[in-house]
């Protein structure tokens, strides 16, 4: 059954739907446990929102309760795999800044620094003053700030490469999943537009694309996020020594209802390259890849509202992903409840990035039958009524 693992899983062959960061890393650890993996992916690796984020590696951002203190986990996992060399020079650790434009929005981060620091994040109080002598420029309306030291940054597309180059598992592209192989309530293989392909196993980690052959019917949802690039100030050199998200990006994270009346929520995110990334936007129910004028426009105005040296930056590039959420705001990790040999991993949204490579590892473990190195047990696509999975 599902609970023990595939039978002989080191030496099973594990076929993964999806090529992002936790499809990548997933098939990484699988590998390092003796399994043979094809990776298919419908179009190319990082293709999706994996290839679309801004990359934060952030526990300073996330939510209270359990994806507060997965994204711990999760950050320590990069900084493990940073110094074991797998992630080296693709990890940076730096700090994340919280700041407040008014007292409402500085009661909220209040109350966001006690729940990081509770959850074990050391997290730094700073006045308005304060903030604007580490971030030269910023707006001297911010009334203060936290600062998160030990948060970081990866892009999703380089850490994809990485893992599935070191993975050296076998990835075919193009290869859209159109159905599941099923004999006597197993999974045996899949269907796909590049041929039939049978496994021991089989993860789906393609986001929305997980929705039909995983059957989770309405159980995953959309959510599109707009972001701007900037052109650089000086080669190589980051504007600032880490990312600024408003209380307004807390308060989306926290309650989905504010996030539904105010989809902007800045996050000002200073580039190696010198440039600034801006974004975002949180557009339930949307997975169009098109940006609008109204909401690059709220963006930026938002940005230059708390950092105004921005007004000497030119936009060159605006672009939008979609985020793959799930109906309870908590991702879906597990064994599908009712087709044996086949896993989920989905519904990460903006958190994918954070959490990418820990829940390929978690999800490796259920594969291969281990016991978990962190309960995820609240993640388990069965606290959904799903279908066959067919």
């Amino acid at each position: 059954m599902n609970a023990g693992g595939v039978p002989g899983a080191a030496s099973s062959h594990v076929l993964i739907v999806g090529a992002g960061i936790v499809g990548a890393s997933a098939a990484y650890f699988l590998r390092q446990a003796g399994c043979a993996v094809t990776v298919l992916d419908a179009s190319t690796p990082a293709a999706g929102a994996s290839g679309a984020s801004d990359g934060l590696v952030s526990v300073g951002s996330k939510k209270p309760g359990f994806l507060m203190n997965i994204a711990r986990n999760a950050r320590d996992l990069y900084v493990e795999l940073t110094a074991d060399g797998l992630l080296a020079g693709l990890f940076q650790q730096r700090p994340t800044f919280l700041f407040a434009r008014n007292e409402d929005e500085a009661a909220l981060m209040a109350l966001h620094g006690q729940d990081l620091a509770s959850a074990g994040v050391r997290v730094e109080s700073l006045t308005g003053p304060e903030f604007v002598r580490c971030i030269p420029g910023a707006s001297p309306g911010i009334v203060g700030a936290l600062a998160v030291p030990e948060d970081g940054h990866a892009l999703g597309y380089q850490i994809v490469d990485r893992m599935l180059k070191r993975s050296g598992a076998q990835v075919v592209r193009q290869a859209a999943v159109r159905r599941l192989s099923v004999q006597q309530g197993r999974v045996t293989g899949v269907e796909t537009d590049a041929g039939t392909f049978s496994g021991d196993a089989v993860l789906i980690a393609a986001g929305l694309g997980s929705t039909a052959l995983a059957g989770l019917g309405e159980i995953l949802v959309p959510r599109k996020g707009q972001i701007i690039i900037t052109d650089r100030a000086a080669d190589g050199v980051p504007a600032f020594a880490g990312p600024l998200m408003s209380a307004a990006y807390l308060a989306a994270k926290r309650n989905v209802d504010a996030s539904r009346r105010h989809p902007v929520s800045l996050v000002i995110d200073p580039l190696n390259t010198g440039q600034l990334l801006i974004g975002g936007t949180r557009e339930e129910g949307l997975g169009d890849r098109e940006t609008t004028v109204q909401h690059v426009s709220t963006i930026l105005r938002e940005a230059l509202d708390a950092y105004p040296p921005l007004e000497r930056r030119r936009v060159i590039r605006t672009f939008s992903g979609v985020r793959t959420a799930s109906v309870d705001g908590l991702p879906i990790v597990g064994w599908h409840p009712a087709v044996d040999g086949l896993a989920i991993a989905t519904g990460f949204e903006g958190d994918g990035i954070c959490l990418g490579p820990l829940m390929g590892k978690l999800a490796a473990e259920i594969v291969l039958g281990l016991p978990g190195s962190l309960d995820i047990a609240a993640l388990a696509p069965g606290r959904f009524t799903t279908g066959e999975g067919r």
